[in-house]
């Protein structure tokens, strides 16, 4: 039932774009724009942002322009982290592939070929490729193969007449690179091993060695904290299969420096005293921390640190420094529930703030919706390995800066790397000569896939783009060409950098009157400058 209401979707789509194809090329008129800078060049106004849309962007990520595929009706099951195994190669130049995004492919070449006829008919990895990026080094510009990369599965393909093969593929899971050769055929392959990846937890316990929180009250808080992936503890060393997983104190204190162990042994007095009187009344709780501060040097910066309040505190001068600590007053701020959530950890909760893999997934989701204007990411949020990629695959950022995310082992890792790409964010230069192209604003979302994706051209070449509905400093070249258009319903037009020439990308333009935006820019990922402040 789910596959008719697909296939009938997808027909509705197709209908579509034929009626999009059907339509009469009309180009819109633009002013001409003339600048010191730039007095030869046509500059072409995008749609804007705020303007009506009218395009359907599920369009896009059809990829019609490959002409009726078929689907291969396989899934492979994922395989099992640290996995080695032999599969075809394909080397794509300006292309990051992640898990669960989309890869395109024409493959014209006899060797490329007959590595997707050994993919369809391998018995270990059927209709399984590696994927890997090859680039030119800037310093001695010799040509580098990366040693990350993805397998893509082969979701569709058809056979053409001229022997040549458009495949639709969708990356699975990333890898290292063991060993390579070329078969007797020519056909490049790799010896690959699955990455194995971690899974996200409340409590990243590698962060920070063998300390481990425990809290005055086990009973309700251990139970909100997810289980430790026990491969990840073994492999930094939490226990072995006979200890829990949580570390008795003894063990937790014998790693601590006599100075951390007394402060540690001080912040225990202060929460035993709490836990003991947690049956009074907040009036009773307050007036006993009005006669005895706080013990924990600790707990008074943690606490002094989220009021921001200026007085010494002689008790922690000599294990911290000069710090701030509350004045009586200031603990008629707290409630008993609070002191309550109070950890028994030697590091504040902030630390483990900074770490925790579902916290930093809703700081990127928001970030990510406030500058795409994405839909809503909720769904994402209670995932964050799936939310890290897809953000990951999705930024209109330099491909080498992509290739960066890629190579990240650990969740909370690539989310903070991805959060502080996102927050610095705001220019797009050309990789040749820095020029301005545009800005963060100026970003587009054409396809349902994202602001940025993967298109194959008619001979082979596959191009990551961003879309944008506004750029400064282009040249269009040429008049527009409809056949092989990415976006059903527009025409292409090459568009180079005017300072140095160099082509980065197209100008779309609309074939049909009512269709919005009425034009667009692809900007190349390849040719984006690596510094995006």
């Amino acid at each position: 039932m789910e596959d008719d209401r697909i296939l009938e979707r997808e027909r509705y789509q197709m209908e579509q774009i034929r009626e999009l194809e059907s339509e009469e090329l009309q180009v819109e008129e633009v002013d001409e724009e003339s600048s010191d800078d730039e007095t030869n060049y046509r500059s072409l106004g995008g749609a804007s942002a705020s303007g009506e849309f009218t395009y359907n962007t599920s369009l896009a990520a059809l990829h019609s322009y490959l002409g009726d595929v078929e689907d291969t009706h396989n899934r492979l099951a994922f395989l099992d982290g640290g996995a080695v195994l032999n599969v075809p190669l394909f080397y794509l130049e300006g292309v990051v592939l992640f898990p669960e995004a989309t890869l395109p492919l024409r493959v014209i070449q006899p060797n490329f070929i007959a590595s997707v006829e050994r993919a369809l008919r391998q018995v270990d990895a059927p209709y399984t490729i590696g994927v890997i990026r090859v680039y030119k080094d800037p310093n001695d510009g010799r040509i580098k193969l990366a040693t990350t990369g993805t397998t893509a599965e082969i979701r569709q393909y058809r056979h053409l007449e001229d022997g040549s093969v458009n495949v639709v593929t969708r990356g699975q899971q990333r890898f290292r690179l063991r060993r390579r050769w070329m078969d007797v055929e020519g056909s490049p392959c790799g010896e690959i091993q699955i990455v194995k990846e971690d899974l996200p937890l409340r409590t990243p316990r590698e962060a920070v060695g063998r300390l481990t929180p425990l809290s005055i009250f086990r009973s309700s808080v251990h139970s909100q904290i997810p289980p430790i992936n026990r491969s990840r503890a073994d492999q930094y060393g939490f226990g072995n299969e006979n200890d829990s997983d949580a570390m008795s104190e003894e063990s937790f204190e014998s790693e601590l420096s006599p100075t951390e162990r007394r402060l540690h042994q001080s912040a225990l007095v202060s929460c035993d005293m709490l836990d003991e009187s947690a049956s009074s009344d907040d009036e009773n709780i307050e007036q006993q921390f009005r006669i005895q501060p706080a013990r924990s040097p600790f707990d008074s910066f943690r606490r002094s640190f989220s009021t921001g309040k200026k007085q010494e505190a002689d008790g922690v001068r000599l294990a911290l420094g000069k710090r701030s600590m509350p004045t009586d007053n200031t603990w008629k701020k707290y409630s008993l529930n609070q002191f309550r959530e109070a950890p028994r950890a030697f590091w504040p909760s902030w630390v483990y703030q900074m770490y925790d893999s579902y916290s930093l997934a809703q700081r990127a989701a928001g970030r990510w919706k406030q500058i795409v204007r994405a839909p809503s990411m909720d769904s994402y949020i209670t995932k964050p390995d799936l939310l890290s990629f897809h953000i990951a695959s999705k930024m209109p950022v330099s491909e080498s800066t992509r290739q960066e995310l890629l190579e990240i082992d650990g969740i909370s890792y690539r989310l903070r790397r991805e959060i502080e790409l996102l927050e610095s964010f705001d220019c797009i230069r050309c990789r040749s000569c820095e020029t301005l192209i545009a800005k963060r604003s100026n970003m587009l979302v054409m396809s349902s896939e994202g602001p940025l994706g993967a298109y194959v051209n008619p001979h082979g070449y596959v191009h990551e783009i961003m879309t944008l509905f506004k750029a400064n400093g282009l040249a269009v070249i040429g008049y527009p060409v409809k056949e092989y258009s990415w976006f059903p319903g527009y025409a292409w037009s090459i568009a180079e950098c005017a300072t140095c020439e160099t082509q980065l990308g197209w100008l779309f333009t609309a074939t049909k009157k009512k269709l919005k935006p009425r034009s667009f820019w692809g900007i190349r990922s390849s040719q984006v400058a690596d510094d995006s402040h």
